[in-house]
Formats: C-alpha cells, sequence, structure tokens
C-alpha cells in the first residue's frame, strides 16, 4: 500500500490566518506588565500591551477571571466609567499611551501556542485574543506574561450567596474601579496578603468587622495587624466561619472557636457583615503558562504552583517569559511594587539573548508553611462543616462527592456496593489527580474554569490521601483559559486548506481510522463504521 508521509486532512503544516505580527505580546498592564512594555519600547522593540480589564459585569458574574462573587456595586455596569476609573488608578498606563505602545484594554488572551512535543507547525509563538467584538490571533517574536494573581477559594455553608468574594477581587473593586459593594465585611486569613488587603479596604471606607484565623496565632505581619486592632477590628484566632447568613446576599457571618483537634465548637456567634472576603492564600495565575506547555512546579516560597523560571525570567518554552505575581507571590512582593519591575526589568533586558544557565532567585521562606496552612484551613472549613455544600458551585458537587469519587447526579448513580470508597482503592496507589476527580465527578468543569474549587479540591485529595499539598499535581489548563461564546469563534478566518476537509470530523468513527482508509469525500449515510478502528 502506498501510504503517504502525512495526513492530507490534518490541520498540521497548514498555514494560520495571522491577524497581525508584533516583537513583544506583554499580557496584562499591571506594575509588572506596564514596566516591561515601557522598557521594550525603549530599547526599540513594537510591543502590543494587552489587559482584560475593565471585564464586563457579564463577565464577573461568572467570576472571571476573579472570584468577584456578586460584590460589584452598581456603577461596575458602567462600561466607560470602569475604563475610566481603570486608567486613573495606574498612571503609567497613560505612560505608556504616550510613549507610543500599543495599548489594549478589554483584550483578553485566552491561549498561547508555541512548539514543542505536541506541537510542531506554529509559525512562531501565537496567542489567541479576545475583545468584546471579536477573537482573532497575533504572531509574536517574545512574550511577556504579567497576568498578576488571584485567591484560594474556602467553601462554608452559604458561601455561594452575593458577598463573598476573593480578596484580589474586593481589593481591585474598592481601590482600582470605587465599585465594591459591601461596606462591612470579614477577612479570613491572617497572611501579609490578607492584612494589606484589609488595611487597603479599610482606606477606601470599608469598614473591618473581623479577621478570622483558624491557626492559633496570625502568620502574618505583626505591625500590619496592630494597626487593624488599633482601627477597631476584632481579631479572632483560633476560629473558622461555620455559615453565611442572609436571606439574598451575606448579612452576617456565622464563627466558632476550633478546639485542641481542629474541630469547631457547638457555640456559634453572629458579626454583622455585608461581605466576606477570602483571604487564605493568593496563587499565581499560571493558566496561559501551563496551558501552553511551560515547566511549572509546586514552590511554597512562590505562593504554590509557579513557573520555573531562569535569571532572566524565562520560562522553559523559549521567548516566553513571566513577571509580577504569575511568576511567584510573596509578602515583601505583596507590599512592594519593584520587586515586581524589577523581574519585568531583567526579562527586558533578556530579549534577545541566550537563556542563563542561573535560576532565578529564589524569594524568602514563607512566614509559615503554606501547605500545612491551607489544609488546616480546609480541614476546619469544608472537611468539618455542619452540613453539606458545594465545592464547586457551577456543576454542584460536594466535599463528599469529591473524597468519594461519586458520578454526576444526572447520570441517577446508585450506590455500588463497595465498603471501601478510600481514594486509593478506587484510583489506585500514589497521589490523586485533580484531573481524574474532574473526569469522574465533573468538579472544576464549570463556567468559573475551577477558579473557586481548583485549590479546595487539591486540598481535599491531599486530606483524604494523607499527603502534602506539594504531592497533589497541578489540575491542567487548556486554551481558551477565558470563557468565550462560540459566536466568537466564527467569524475566525480559516486558509482554504485547513476548511477543505471539514467534513471529515462529522463522524467520530473517521475520527479514528486510519487517515489513508478514510474515503475523499466523507458523508454519515455512506461511512461503513462496522469495521476495525485505531489510532494513528
Amino acid at each position: 500500500m502506498n501510504i503517504p508521509a502525512s495526513d492530507p486532512k490534518s490541520v498540521t503544516g497548514k498555514p494560520l490566518i495571522i491577524d497581525e505580527k508584533v516583537d513583544v505580546l506583554i499580557i496584562g498592564a499591571g506594575a509588572a506588565g506596564l514596566e516591561a512594555a515601557i522598557g521594550a519600547a525603549a530599547r526599540g522593540f513594537g510591543v502590543l500591551l494587552v489587559d482584560e480589564n475593565p471585564v464586563p459585569i457579564r463577565t464577573m458574574g461568572d467570576d472571571v477571571p476573579l472570584h468577584f462573587g456578586q460584590g460589584m456595586a452598581a456603577n461596575a455596569r458602567n462600561r466607560n466609567a470602569m475604563t475610566e476609573a481603570f486608567v486613573a488608578s495606574e498612571p503609567r498606563i497613560e505612560e505608556a499611551f504616550e510613549t507610543g505602545i500599543d495599548v489594549r484594554l478589554g483584550t483578553a488572551c485566552w491561549g498561547l501556542y508555541a512548539n514543542g512535543t505536541a506541537l510542531g507547525w506554529m509559525p512562531g509563538l501565537v496567542a489567541g485574543l479576545a475583545d468584546e467584538e471579536r477573537s482573532f490571533l497575533i504572531e509574536a517574536k517574545h512574550v511577556i506574561l504579567a497576568c498578576g494573581r488571584r485567591d484560594m477559594g474556602l467553601g462554608f455553608p452559604g458561601w455561594e450567596k452575593p458577598g463573598v468574594m476573593g480578596a484580589t477581587a474586593a481589593l481591585n473593586l474598592a481601590t482600582r474601579y470605587g465599585a465594591l459593594g459591601p461596606r462591612r465585611v470579614v477577612v479570613l486569613g491572617s497572611g501579609t496578603e490578607a492584612l494589606t488587603t484589609a488595611l487597603a479596604l479599610r482606606e477606601t471606607g470599608v469598614a473591618i468587622a473581623a479577621i478570622v484565623e483558624q491557626a492559633r496565632e496570625a502568620v502574618g505581619d505583626a505591625a500590619l495587624l496592630l494597626s487593624l486592632r488599633h482601627g477597631g477590628t476584632e481579631i479572632l484566632t483560633g476560629h473558622v466561619v461555620r455559615e453565611a447568613t442572609g436571606r439574598e446576599s451575606v448579612e452576617a457571618a456565622l464563627v466558632a472557636v476550633l478546639d485542641e483537634t481542629g474541630r469547631p465548637v457547638p457555640d456559634e456567634r453572629g458579626i454583622a457583615c455585608d461581605g466576606i472576603v477570602l483571604a487564605v492564600g493568593a496563587t499565581p495565575v499560571i493558566d496561559l503558562i501551563d496551558a501552553a506547555g511551560c515547566k511549572v512546579t509546586f514552590q511554597p516560597e512562590r505562593g504554590g504552583y509557579a513557573p520555573t523560571l531562569d535569571a532572566g525570567q524565562r520560562t522553559s518554552i523559549a521567548n516566553v517569559y513571566a513577571v509580577g505575581d504569575c511568576a511567584g507571590i510573596w509578602a515583601a512582593k505583596t507590599r512592594d511594587r519593584t520587586i515586581a519591575e524589577a523581574e519585568a526589568a531583567r526579562a527586558v533586558a533578556a530579549l534577545g539573548t541566550a537563556a542563563a544557565d542561573d535560576q532565578a532567585e529564589r524569594p524568602p521562606s514563607p512566614e509559615y508553611d503554606i501547605s500545612g496552612y491551607r489544609l488546616a484551613w480546609v480541614r476546619a472549613s469544608v472537611v468539618e462543616a455542619r452540613t453539606e455544600f458545594h465545592v464547586c458551585q457551577c456543576e454542584e458537587v460536594t466535599a463528599r462527592e469529591i473524597l468519594e469519587v461519586r458520578p454526576p447526579r444526572n447520570l441517577d448513580w446508585q450506590s455500588e456496593r463497595r465498603n471501601d470508597r478510600s481514594l486509593s482503592t478506587l484510583l489506585g496507589e500514589g497521589p490523586p489527580n485533580p484531573d481524574q476527580i474532574k473526569r469522574l465527578t465533573r468538579a472544576g468543569m464549570g463556567p468559573c474554569q475551577g477558579r473557586r474549587c481548583r485549590e479546595q479540591i487539591a486540598a481535599l485529595l491531599a486530606l483524604g490521601a494523607a499527603q502534602p499539598l506539594s504531592a497533589i499535581p497541578l489540575a491542567g489548563y487548556r486554551a481558551p483559559t477565558r470563557p468565550m461564546p462560540l459566536s466568537m469563534t466564527a467569524p475566525v478566518p480559516e486558509a482554504p486548506q485547513q476548511a477543505e476537509h471539514w467534513d471529515t470530523w462529522f463522524g467520530m468513527h473517521a475520527q479514528w481510522v486510519p487517515f489513508w482508509e478514510v474515503p475523499a469525500r466523507y458523508t454519515v449515510a455512506t461511512n461503513d463504521a462496522t469495521g476495525p478502528v485505531a489510532s494513528e
């Protein structure tokens, strides 16, 4: 048989329709992204700087890209006002405009593609971008990712109520937009990031009713804690929130003391508030980094899973750099933006040069054991909850259903006759993989793309398997890393060579028959689905 060297119906080797080409594409217009953009422009590079903010109100409603928790005030619906506020909150955006940099706000990057082991036909680095009107592809010689941070979710009964939100979302709404709804909040967590957030919120007029910490002692900066205490904030160590109460939104947080074993005692008391801010752990936003195939490892000193970088902020993929909070989060960096700006300057200096042998300088050791701390929060708040609730709000999956790997309810599954439903029995020996749990239970598969639950799921698996958090594999990211309506993809042009064989994809059988046996013109009516199938 004369078998072709390559599948003529594959997309491999077919040209992409690239809308624009640029020297340096920078994702994120925070402190690090702006420093990188202005520095690269000064060196003569053509620079495109994109930032998805201000995101539309409907996107905020899906808790993308942050856990907004329906905590947006009414003025968040005014798109023009939000854009003006965003620009005014960061003077260097105007500096970037004046420098001649192509700055595009309200533009999200949903995918980054580079040639590697699973992909070998890209013309170079290709990024998928989308604004409110269209989706398109950009080819770049260099990509600098400055995607920022988000917050670990933490569930408890009532945490789905409007007003329960992540610290980064609350901070952005309050300080960048003046659009934070809650005016009296309880903050969970006492790390430096949590305390810094609480003080910043207080500066905008938000009352900080209490700091709730499950540990026996606060874990963050003592001076920041003292400032909050002097301002009238109640400091409750050895406590946990048992429930967020209220009719339509948060009206109070019920808290309880933890006993010596870490279990909540029956006595509870209410703290009046209209918001609960989750600040138990900030994590680098590595959606694009991981989806592109960059090496990512668990690094406690960088806030959890973060990219492996060299001294020039390069990732493991050539010409892809990470700077700012997506490169790692630690207390000093949270308080001093010049650390992130220095990372950006190193990346710009490395553009067009050979990769460095030295690894990036290690940040200081964490103030506390990040793995133990986050596991303790999940144990006290989720595992010891007095009633079941949905850890994955999108797919309505409880902690018990995750730990027992129960199929989705819509399958009408009946309990099998098996006494042992431990993770090791169901998934085999070794650390359980969150991607297995996702496929079997749908936990993390909803519109928020796991932003509220992925760290909780990892913590539950670590607790269930008696493993440290660092042993649990990272739940993988795939493009699009931002939810997009299908209508956005329809106008994206395809080369004639790509569209020529679209008919093949109308039958699963044809996808698994060797390409040299698929007829020239495939139709469902003429398809012989009785023969053997095989992967190429």
